[in-house]
This record gives structure tokens, C-alpha cells and sequence, in this order.
């Protein structure tokens, strides 16, 4: 490609230079690789001139508009691509590699400090076109092709790779912050966009993948073709299949065949839409499912999988051996005696495969496409011989094709208990090996055209094969022979003889009726070789199917396993997801498959094994089946195979018929099977691995959640369905336990439960922040098992956050009806306007029709201040995109901060007690131990109120003893107070908890009063052990009690009396929270019942568990935030934990069913 002229080259250079003086006050040698921390747009001038010079000007160097078109035909594309290509650099502030001298020799991976790019091959279809992969943490090279400068990308198929693969390199494109955001927004700080971070497992094939250069990989005809034929193709075809015409007759058989055909085609259908359905990578069965059905299934299929190809070895190599020493006996040549043949044979033979199987794939394919040339030639052979009737082959029965045999053997002809199910169970394992292409999708060049071609060919070829050889041994072969040639047919039985034989002389009734028949379709499992044109070559054959069956299991064992271990589902395993050499082999999986094959080979006895194996394949089968019915059903953007010719009601049935098969097969081993799947299933499930393939699982709960939040939308509430829905106001899950355990406590299983999160001070919100941390938290709370979720919401103050998640947290009939609070124990230190943000809260709650609860604990509810405990978070999520690590803390970190990042200005401010105490900061879940350290961090020692704090902040994650919970329900609120001590002791940790009632009454009416109460809580089938009546709480308080009132409220009251009307107007409209003298005196009655009530408390429930009482209202506008405030805290002070509840005064109990 020409280089632009001097001209424009120059004036380019003048931009760059003039950029980095700017940008690169230190210019020094360019760090090789991304610096994604420190990176800035650098864009250099396009120069569009129409011709060009042949040499490269110094200036020219550092900005080259392109590099020289690769190849030959680079000087025919040069002036097309003229113009149309542009350089964006990410100049470094601390020394950009434009600034250093242009004569330096380029680092490694870098051409002329401009441009990271390697040339790689699009896609084997693209005939040799090339394109260039760049680098878009340090710079970036796009397409100038809406004729203007932009750093918005073209759609390019590498930005979609998830791992550096053989066909391309995962590219980043610009994510929307760098091209949305102001110019001082740190561009590429997150690495990956979108959310692209790579598993373990990922990495691990990415680094693979770059590695493996001159790889073997197979098209659809060696890799798959070939190796279904030789697994469907198995001894069955040359020794049973007689035998099962014998038993079925023709039509029976191919009856057998089409069905085991039908079930194998439809899983073929189903096996095809999901290898089309994105990249497939190595691990056969257990990919396909895993990815489609989640690991649960996938790493039960996976395991037994493995386990059945690893033990058909056993069972092919065992079936060589026979015929060998079959061989043998016949020759008078055995070694020791038949069984103990048959081990030595086998163990020889095995060792063989496994020496060919290490040699790599190229020679494992090499054997199978000799090993079928054999098998192929056998079956000619078998064919050839059939139309060659001899005479010395008729006293076997072998007559040649003729429609009075055809006619006789047309039916069924069962013996010696057999039935048509039990001949169709000795069938079907000779139709099972569809998958052997798949198992090895790993060494495939292009698996998404190869699985779908190979296995239906292979299906097709094998059955009409199958249906072929049926109906030619019944039309030329007879059921029974004696093999006597002077079976001969006399004259005078000539009219009674009934049989085909008779039509060519010969007479084998009696044979037939005292059972001494050697030959024919019943009797003899070698007459296909009696047949074929020369007999040697069937021995051949059955050899040949033996041991390419034995070989494809010895290779799909490992690679199967392999790709199981690699994603570290079972733990212990992961020493054989270790590959070797370019191909990646799994030398120890193949280790491994020989020890199993060894161990069952010299058993010599698999006739109670063989039906397991055909039981574990089809579970494969059913499980492939079931998991394109489940992503049809789930109705995923997601799903959308290449592959047309599939239908989710056909793969259902495939599934049935597979599990209809199972138990037909053999009803214990299909027992077994399933009984292990589920084990596995349940053991994958109850460890949860950390890792998310995009399952149809997950497709299809979120679906049937849709479904069922729309269906709920349209139901009216009823009382009886009342459920309290909180909405609690805890800022970060791990700065307020108490609160977050006592509201779990109650709603766990019966109610929703949001943890709302205001995040108040920002001059500039970090809206992706807040989506990052979202999720983070949200994983928190799943990881410490606490059902909840969490919404946090960028606002001016407290208030207005709080009024945002009031209106808009939930979703349809998913959205909280209560709001919860923590006390504000800190309400006289800081500034009254929290206090007066604190209050509103309250009243924008009762405004919006919802409950309001309080919590107040006389420690305190925060222990985000307590080193190591604000850590809780950052230890178990390490910042790691989708997984969850839990390590030890180390106390010298930042306290909110991701371990990845030093603290942004959310992390400050969020550790500013201040502004902690006035969000309502947070709770921690129950499952995790508040404080913990690591050994290599310093001990730091707590003082007396943070160690009682840290206890208090634990007590409700404890079982609670035998105890009680009182229940002070002075005020009918709708029974809201009445409903959560009920929920809350219906919890395996309060179970021992009693409920005792307390309220007001008249001193001559208690009896009645705690009558009528008991008659109201048994309609309300609610138990209690004791209803106290109070017939003193209007009795005056304590003088000593009222002075402390008095004085506690001195600094707040507004003293008008004292002072000019306007000024008091004045400082009541700057400071509404302050008390008039004119409130005071007006509100003393019921500012003496808060102080009367607060004295009961510590009479009748100073030692109970937890107290549960009516919040008192304050009329809004009337009483001031600081004299409700001063009742609040009266109130609850010096007592146990203390709930103040108030419901919104509808019914949330009833007596109605």
C-alpha cells in the first residue's frame, strides 16, 4: 500500500507532537502491553491524498495510516484501501511511545509504536483473505467508513469471540463510557467490556488455543463419519443379527431396526440442533448438555458417560478375545483354557489400542479408516456370497434367495422364552455409537457442520445396512438345519412336507422336533460367514467392528473426562484435565480409561454389565433429547440452531422413547441408572459450582418467573394472602446485621424482602458503579444464603432516594407494602436536618400507604466502623465479574473497596460515619462470621462498646432460647404488630420463643379485656402463653423520669415566648425540626404516656428476646421532627431489642376461611 505524501504526513506529526506535549510531559519508552488505568484517546489526522510516495518518512513512522497490505495482491488493494483506514492511539500520560525517537527499533508486538495487530486467517471459507486484529487497550485501528472520524467500530465477528480461538483473537470494542462519557472518564478501566470475563476453563482453552499451532483437526467424514459407522456397526451386525430373524422373522426385524433407528435419528436431530446452536468445543455428550441443560446434568451425564465409554472397551475387547479363542479351540491351539485366554488376549489387545490411542488422533484415525476399509469389505463379501448358492452350503441350510423362504421366515418364530422386547433389548446396543463424532468434538475442523452431517449419514448408511442384511439371510437362509447331508426329502414324505427346505429336497423335521439343529437362523451365530464368499473375511470383520468400537471408546472415554474435569465441577479431579503435546491429549484420562477397561476385561464377564453400559448411553440420549425440547420451551433470544430440521414435541418423544427403552432393556439397570443420575445431580446441585453457561435452566426460570408475575399482577389481593413485603433501608449488606437478620428472619420463605440503598454526596453519580456494585451485593446476599434482594439508587439527600425506592423498588404485585428502619441511636450528635430527614421518611411511608417498622437495639445497629468487619464483603467477592471467593480478610485493605482498585469516592464517603448513620447503612447476611482474620494480618484489639456491639450485631443469627417475645399491641394498626412475632416464632431459630400480649385496658374492665383479646387471638389461631392487661399506663410518670424528659429536649425547643414573633418565625422556617413551647404543652399528655409506657417496659419485659410494640403516630405538620424524635426515643431506650411496628391500617388478619 502507498504511503501518504510528505505534506499531510508532516502536518500529522505537528498534531502528535503538539498532543504529547500535552499528554506525555515525561516521554520515555512505551510499556509494552495495555495500561488501562492511564490511558487517553490520541487521535491522529487522516490524511486522504490521492497519490503517494514510495518511501517512508521519518515522520511518517510513528503514524502510519496502514501498514502494507499482506500478500501478493496487496498493491491491487492498495489504492481501494487508500484513505479508508485511520490510526487511533491511547497516548500514556506517563511517556507515550509517539514521543520516543522514530529510528528506535520497534518493541515486540508493536509495529512502530502505533499499531498492535496480527494477521490471522477470518474463517477457513474467506479463501485466504487477511484482516487485522488490534489491541484496544493501548491503540486501535478501525475502518474510516462513514466518511468521518469515529472511534466507534464496525460489527466485526472477532468482538464476539469469548477465548483467543485458531480461527481469530477476541477483540474489545469500545464500550459505551468511552464513547458516551465526558473526555476526562478513564477509558478501558474495567478490561473486558460487556461483561466478556473468561472462567478458569476458558482462560485455560484460550491459552490452549494460542499455543496449538499445526494442530491435527478432522472434516465431518474422517472425524465423525466414519467413526459412527464403526460404533453403530458392532459385532451384532455379523453374529446376532441372523439369530434376531431366526426370532422376529423379517418383518419383526426390521421393525426392531426402524425403531432403534427412529429413537437414534431423532436424538441424531436433536444432537444436530444443539452442536448448531454456537462454537462447540471438546467433551462430546457432556458439552452439549452441560451447556444446554446447566451443570447439574451435564456433570451427572458427564461422569456416567465417561465411566460407559471407558467400560465398553472392556465389553468390545472381551467380544475380540471370544472370536479369537473361538478361533483358537477350533484349531486345537489354546494357550491355558477359555477364560483365562480371553484375559490374556484382551489385556494384549487393550495395551495395543491404548499404544495407538497415545500415538495421537492422526494415528487413531489412520486405524479407523483401515479398520473400516475391513469391515466394509466383510459386508460386500457377505452380499457377494448370498448370490452364489452352492450345494455344499444347502445342508446348512443356505439355499439362496427364494420367495417360499422370504414367505416363511416373514414371521415371528420366538424360542426358549425370548419375546419381542427381549430380542429388540439384545438389538439395540448395535444401534447405539451416534455419538462417537461428537465426543470428540474438540478435534474436529468445524464441528457445527460436522456432528449434524456425519451422524445422520452414519445413521442412514448403518440402517438401511441393518434392514439389508435382515431381509437377505430371512430370504436365503432357513430357520433350522441339520447340516447332515442326507437330511435328504423321500418320495412318500414328499406330500406331507410343509417346510421351504422341501422345495429343494431336503427334509430337517426331525432335527427340528427333538431340537438337535445346528444351523440355520436359530441355531448357528456364525452362518453369515457360511454365506459370504469367503468365510475368513467375516472373521475379519467381526474383529475389525470390535476393535474400532473398542478404539472410538478409548478415545471418547478420555476427551469426555477431560473436558468434565476442565470445569472443576467434581473437586479432586482437576489432575486430569491436563492436556499434552499440540493436540492437547488427555494422557492421564487415557491412563485412567485403560485401568477401568483392565479391571472389567479380566472380570471376562460382562453379560450383567453389557445392559448398564446400554442404560448409561441412552440417558446420554434422552438427556440430549430433553435438552433441545427445554430450549425450545424456555423460548430463549439465545436459542437459534443453524440446524432447521428439528422440533421440540419430536425430541420429547425421542426422550420418552429413550427412557421407554431403558427400562425395556433391562428395568433394574435402568433403575440403577437413574438412581445415580439423580445422586450426581444432587451432589452438582448442592455444591453449586461457580460457573454460568447460559443454560435453558436459567432461560426457562426466568421465563416461568415472567409468566407467573404477570399472572400474579392480574389476582386482587386477598387478606388471607397478606404477606409483609419489606423494603429495608440498610445501604451495604454488611454494616447492619441485626436488622438484616431479624427482617430475613421473618420474611425468609413467606414475603419479599428488598434492601434499599441510598447513596447521597455525589457531584457526578458513577451510574455503572452503581449496575457493578449492584450485582456484587447481590451475589453477597446469595452467598450468605439471605433472601433478599438489593437496590441501590443515586439521590440528592436520604429522602428523596428513600421516596424513589418507595414509589418504584418491586415489580407488579412483587413490591413492599412495609417500610423498615434502623433507630437513629445517633439523632442528638449531628445535625438536626437528619433527624428532620429521618422523620419525613416516616411519613412519606404512612403517605404511601405502607407500614413502618423501627428497629432499635441499645448497642447500636452499625459495625461498619469495626476494622476487618467492613472487609466482609471484599473478601468473599474479589471483584471477579461472576465469581464468588471467599478468603481470609486482610484488615489493611480499604473497607468497601473492590481488592482489584484503590477506593473510589463512593468508598470514602460511604466510610464517613456521618453520612453511614444517615443512609441507614447496612446489614450482613447469617451464614458468615462478622469478623475473621488472617494470620498475617495485625490483631486489632476492640474497645468495650464495639466488642458488646459486635455481639449485639450477632444475636439474632443464634437460635434463641427458651424465652419470650413480647408483643406490646396497644394500637390497632390492621395487625401488622400481631402478624411479624407470629411469623418470626414460626422460624426453627425463635421456635422456643412464647408470645406474650400485653395491652391497655381499665382497671375495672381487665378480666373482660383479656377475655375478649383471647377470644380474638384464637379466631386468629394465634398461640400465646400469657395476655398481661394494663390498667395503669395513663398513671403519671416518674418527676425524675419527666425532668430527664425536659432536659433531653432544652437544646431543641424553639423558646418563642422569649423572643420577637418575626424572629421566631424566622428561625422555625430555617429550622422546622425545633418545639415550640405551644407543642410541648399541647402534646403533654402524650409525651407522659411515652415516658409511663417506656417504665412498663422495664417492669414486664426487661428480660425478654425481643419486644415487638405499636409505633406511636405524630400527626404531620402538627408535631415537630425533634419532639417525635424525643418520644421515640423515651420510649424504646434501655431496653431489649425493641421492634416499633404500625401497619397501614388495613387488615392483614383474618378469622374469615
Amino acid at each position: 500500500m502507498s504511503e501518504p505524501s510528505s505534506a499531510p504526513a508532516a502536518l500529522a506529526e505537528t498534531a502528535a507532537a503538539a498532543d504529547n506535549e500535552l499528554l506525555a510531559p515525561d516521554a520515555g519508552q512505551r510499556p509494552l502491553g495495555p495500561t488501562p488505568s492511564q490511558s487517553r484517546f490520541q487521535v491522529d489526522i487522516v490524511t486522504e491524498a490521492a497519490g503517494g510516495s514510495d518511501e517512508k518518512s521519518p515522520s511518517t513512522e510513528n503514524s502510519a495510516a496502514a501498514p502494507d497490505g499482506p500478500g501478493p495482491d496487496s498493491g491491487a488493494g492498495g489504492e481501494e484501501a487508500k484513505g479508508r483506514f485511520r490510526v487511533v492511539n491511547f497516548a500514556d500520560p506517563n511517556g507515550a511511545g509517539s514521543a520516543a525517537s522514530p529510528e528506535a527499533a520497534p518493541q515486540e508486538g508493536l509495529q512502530n509504536g502505533d499499531t498492535v495487530m496480527s494477521e490471522t486467517s477470518l474463517h477457513s471459507s474467506t479463501g485466504g483473505q487477511h484482516h487485522y486484529h488490534y489491541d484496544t487497550h493501548t491503540n486501535t485501528y478501525y475502518l474510516r467508513t462513514f466518511g468521518h472520524n469515529t472511534i466507534d467500530a464496525v460489527p466485526n465477528i472477532d468482538f464476539y469471540r469469548q477465548t483467543a480461538a485458531p480461527l481469530g483473537e477476541k477483540l474489545i470494542r469500545p464500550t459505551l463510557s468511552e464513547l458516551h462519557d465526558e473526555l476526562d472518564k478513564e477509558p478501558f478501566e474495567d478490561g473486558f467490556a460487556n461483561g466478556d470475563e473468561l472462567t478458569p476453563a476458558e482462560e485455560t482453552a484460550a491459552k490452549e488455543a494460542a499455543e496449538s499451532k499445526g494442530v491435527v483437526k478432522f472434516g465431518w467424514i474422517k472425524g465423525v463419519l466414519v467413526r459412527c459407522m464403526l460404533n453403530i456397526w458392532g459385532v451384532m451386525l455379523f453374529i446376532r443379527m441372523t439369530w434376531i430373524v431366526g426370532h422376529s422373522g423379517i418383518a419383526l426385524s426390521c421393525l426392531i431396526v426402524t425403531m432403534a433407528s427412529v429413537v437414534t435419528t431423532i436424538t441424531g436431530l436433536s444432537t444436530s440442533a444443539i452442536a448448531t446452536n454456537g462454537f462447540v468445543r471438546g467433551g462430546g455428550a457432556y458439552y452439549l448438555i452441560s451447556r444446554s441443560l446447566g451443570p447439574e446434568f451435564g456433570g451427572s451425564i458427564g461422569l456416567i458417560f465417561a465411566f460407559a465409554n471407558a467400560v465398553a472397551v472392556a465389553m468390545y475387547v472381551v467380544g475380540f478375545a471370544e472370536t479369537v479363542v473361538e478361533l483358537l479351540n477350533g484349531a486345537g491351539a489354546l494357550m491355558t483354557d477359555e477364560i483365562n485366554d480371553i484375559r490374556i488376549i484382551g489385556t494384549i489387545t487393550v495395551i495395543l489400542l491404548l499404544g495407538i490411542s497415545v500415538a495421537g488422533m492422526e494415528w487413531e484415525a489412520k486405524a479407523q479408516i483401515f479398520l473400516l476399509i475391513v469391515l466394509i469389505t466383510a459386508i460386500i463379501n457377505y452380499f457377494i456370497g448370498s448370490f452364489i448358492p452352492l450345494k455344499s452350503k444347502e445342508s446348512a441350510g443356505y439355499f439362496g434367495y427364494d420367495a417360499s423362504i422370504m414367505w416363511e421366515n416373514m414371521g415371528p418364530d420366538f424360542r426358549a422364552g425370548e419375546t419381542f422386547f427381549s430380542v429388540f433389548a439384545i438389538f439395540f446396543p448395535a444401534a447405539t455409537g451416534i455419538l462417537a463424532g461428537a465426543n470428540i468434538s474438540g478435534d474436529l475442523a468445524d464441528p457445527q457442520m460436522a456432528i449434524p452431517k456425519g451422524t445422520l449419514l452414519a445413521i442412514v448408511i448403518t440402517g438401511i445396512v441393518y434392514l439389508g442384511v435382515a431381509v437377505s439371510t430371512g430370504s436365503c437362509i432357513v430357520r433350522d438345519a441339520s447340516g447332515n447331508m442326507n437330511d435328504t426329502l423321500s418320495s412318500q414324505f414328499a406330500a406331507n412336507c410343509t417346510d421351504a427346505a422341501c422345495k429343494f429336497g431336503f427334509d430337517f423335521s426331525t432335527c427340528k422336533s427333538d431340537g438337535s439343529c445346528k444351523y440355520g437362523l436359530h441355531n448357528d451365530f456364525q452362518v453369515m460367514s457360511l454365506v459370504s464368499g469367503f468365510g475368513p473375511i467375516i472373521s475379519a470383520g467381526i474383529f475389525s467392528a470390535t476393535l474400532s468400537s473398542a478404539l472410538a471408546s478409548l478415545v471418547s472415554a478420555p476427551k469426555v473426562f477431560q473436558a468434565l474435569c476442565k470445569d472443576n465441577i467434581y473437586p479432586g479431579l482437576g489432575m486430569f484435565a491436563k492436556g499434552y503435546g499440540k493436540n492437547n491429549e488427555p494422557l492421564r484420562g487415557y491412563i485412567l480409561t485403560f485401568v477401568i477397561a483392565l479391571a472389567f476385561i479380566l472380570i471376562a464377564e460382562l453379560n450383567v454389565i453389557a445392559p448398564i453400559i446400554s442404560n448409561f448411553f441412552l440417558a446420554s440420549y434422552a438427556l440430549i433429547n430433553f435438552s433441545v425440547f427445554h430450549a425450545s420451551l424456555a423460548n430463549s433470544p439465545g436459542w437459534r440452531p443453524s440446524f432447521k430440521y428439528y422440533n421440540m414435541w419430536v425430541s420429547l418423544a425421542g426422550a420418552v422413547l429413550c427412557c421407554v427403552v431403558m427400562f425395556v432393556i433391562n428395568w433394574g439397570a435402568a433403575l440403577l441408572t437413574n438412581v445415580i443420575v439423580m445422586g450426581l445431580y444432587i451432589y452438582v446441585s448442592y455444591k453449586k459450582p461457580d460457573v454460568n453457561w447460559g443454560s435453558s435452566t436459567q432461560a426457562l426460570t426466568y421465563h416461568q418467573a415472567l409468566t407467573h408475575t404477570l399472572h400474579l399482577s392480574g389476582v386482587e389481593d386477598h387478606i388471607k394472602n397478606f404477606r409483609p413485603q419489606c423494603l429495608v433501608m440498610i445501604g451495604y449488606p454488611n454494616s447492619r446485621p441485626a436488622l438484616l437478620d431479624l427482617v430475613h428472619s421473618f420474611t425468609k420463605n413467606v414475603g419479599l424482602m428488598i434492601c434499599g440503598h441510598v447513596r447521597t454526596g455525589y457531584r457526578r453519580p458513577n451510574f455503572k458503579d452503581l449496575a457493578t456494585d449492584q450485582a456484587r451485593y447481590q451475589r453477597w446476599l446469595m452467598k450468605n444464603e439471605t433472601k433478599a434482594f438489593y437496590t441501590p439508587v443515586f439521590a440528592e439527600d436520604l429522602r428523596q432516594g428513600s421516596q424513589y425506592l418507595l414509589q418504584a423498588a418491586g415489580l407488579g404485585r412483587l413490591k413492599p407494602n412495609t417500610l423498615v428502619l434502623g433507630f437513629k441511636n445517633d439523632w442528638r450528635d449531628g445535625d438536626m436536618t437528619n433527624v428532620e430527614t429521618y422523620i419525613s421518611m416516616i411519613h412519606d411511608s404512612f403517605d404511601f400507604q405502607f407500614g413502618a417498622v423501627i428497629l432499635r437495639l441499645k448497642e447500636g445497629l452499625d459495625v461498619s466502623h469495626i476494622q476487618g468487619q467492613d472487609e466482609m464483603l471484599s473478601s468473599q467477592d474479589k471483584s471477579s465479574g461472576t465469581k464468588d471467593v471467599i478468603v481470609s480478610i486482610d484488615t489493611s485493605k480499604d473497607s468497601d473497596g473492590d481488592s482489584s482498585k484503590p477506593s473510589s469516592k463512593a468508598t470514602s464517603l460511604q466510610n464517613s460515619p456521618a453520612i453511614q448513620k444517615d443512609e441507614d447503612d447496612d446489614g450482613k447476611a447469617t451464614t458468615q462470621p462478622l469478623l475473621k482474620k488472617d494470620k498475617k494480618s495485625p490483631t486489632v484489639p476492640l474497645n468495650v462498646s464495639d466488642q458488646r456491639l459486635l455481639e449485639a450485631s450477632q444475636q439474632f443469627q443464634q437460635k434463641q432460647g427458651k424465652g419470650t417475645v413480647d408483643v406490646w399491641w396497644l394500637f390497632d394498626d390492621g395487625g401488622l404488630t400481631l402478624l411479624i412475632p407470629y411469623l418470626l416464632t414460626n422460624k426453627k431459630r425463635w421456635k422456643d420463643c412464647k408470645i406474650r400480649v400485653f395491652i391497655g385496658g381499665k382497671i375495672n374492665r381487665i378480666d373482660h379485656d383479656r377475655r375478649a383479646m383471647a377470644t380474638l387471638l384464637s379466631k386468629f389461631r394465634i398461640d400465646f402463653s400469657d395476655i398481661t392487661v394494663l390498667g395503669d399506663v395513663n398513671t403519671k410518670p416518674k418527676k425524675e423520669h419527666v425532668a430527664a424528659f425536659e432536659e433531653m429536649v432544652e437544646p431543641y425547643r424553639l423558646k418563642e415566648d422569649n423572643m420577637e414573633l418575626e424572629a421566631a418565625e424566622r428561625l422555625k422556617n430555617s429550622e422546622p425540626w425545633r418545639i415550640t413551647d405551644n407543642e410541648l404543652e399541647l402534646y403533654r399528655a402524650k409525651t407522659n404516656r411515652q415516658i409511663r409506657l417506656n417504665e412498663l417496659l422495664k417492669e414486664h419485659s426487661s428480660t425478654a428476646n425481643l419486644i415487638v410494640m405499636s409505633l406511636p403516630l405524630a400527626r404531620k405538620g402538627a408535631v415537630s421532627s425533634a419532639l417525635y424524635m424525643a418520644w421515640l426515643e423515651v420510649l424504646s431506650k434501655d431496653l431489649p431489642p425493641i421492634l416499633l411496628v404500625r401497619g397501614n391500617h388495613q387488615s392483614v388478619l383474618t378469622f374469615y376461611s
